[in-house]
């Protein structure tokens, strides 16, 4: 017996909205057919392509196989039809999900690549990392941007490329921060704004004090980068920052660096899932930033 391709777009929608009930409704169908048209898929195919998990439905290995082929299957259809009605190649699509703390100067720049390509559309989603990463193991997401490598127990194949690496440093309005000063004098004199205790850098910032023998004063500990820029350009105190963070206020001289660096470095990562056909735009960026 042939595939039925319809059962087979059935299965497609659902697994990209990982939501039985919504695509019923986007489909105008009810949720019982729906769910019948899927599982004669999985008894066409031999195997469960789902898995329920609460109320959300995650897929199985098979799913994801199914899933990766229906997706070359559609983007062909897709092709096909700009291609005979004179549109030349269809637009690609990219799903970006990023920390909604992370710097959006770091996003801009891995993105740069793709961003004035007319034949890519970026779509960009903000969120906590468990939001990511469910959007990634659902597929709702081709990758995540994160500051910390994903948790090895998960049950999703996540694969964490590291794609860049930056020295941290103290920065502040030329009126507070004298750049040549020792830093040990710069903690031990000025007021400072560091990340919550969660990050890895602020981690590292405490051996540090704890090393030099000095304990800061803390005006602030904030989780994100751009209230911590504007923070400093405030000048409510100094704050510990990648400097691609303040990369335009340290070019126009609203903010200055000091020159003794805290040896304090931040690792970003672009999170994929494993998949037989990932999407070439993830591939193409990846190399970009190597």
């Amino acid at each position: 017996m042939p595939l039925n391709y319809h059962h087979l777009r059935y299965f497609w929608a659902v697994a990209h909205d990982g939501n039985l009930t919504r695509t019923a409704q986007r489909l105008n169908l009810s949720q019982s057919a729906l769910s019948v048209q899927i599982k004669q898929l999985e008894d066409r195919l031999g195997h469960a392509l789902f898995e329920r998990r609460g109320r959300q439905l995650h897929l199985t290995e098979a799913g994801r196989i199914t899933l990766d082929h229906a997706d070359a299957i559609f983007s062909t259809g897709q092709e096909l039809m700009a291609t005979l009605q004179g549109e030349g190649r269809g637009r690609q699509a990219l799903r970006v999900g990023a920390l909604s703390t992370l710097s959006r100067n770091f996003q801009i720049g891995f993105l740069r690549p793709i961003l004035a390509r007319p034949d890519v559309e970026v779509i960009l989603r903000s969120g906590s990392p468990s939001e990511l990463l469910e959007g990634l193991g659902t597929l709702n997401l081709d990758l995540v941007l994160m500051n910390r490598e994903p948790p090895g127990d998960s049950l999703a194949p996540y694969v964490a490329h590291r794609v860049a690496e930056q020295a941290i440093g103290l920065v502040g309005t030329p009126a507070r921060l004298d750049p040549e000063k020792p830093l040990v004098d710069l903690l031990r004199d000025q007021p400072v704004i560091l990340p919550t205790p969660e990050n890895t850098a602020r981690t590292a910032f405490d051996a540090l004090a704890s090393r030099l023998g000095i304990r800061p004063q803390i005006v602030a500990e904030v989780d994100d980068m751009a209230m911590m820029r504007l923070l400093a350009r405030e000048d409510i105190g100094l704050a510990l920052v990648p400097p691609i963070v303040v990369q335009d206020e340290l070019a126009s001289g609203l903010l200055v660096e000091a020159l003794e660096h805290p040896q304090i470095t931040e690792t970003f990562f672009a999170v994929t899932l494993e998949r037989r056909f990932p999407n070439p735009l993830v591939s193409e960026l990846l190399e970009s930033a190597d």
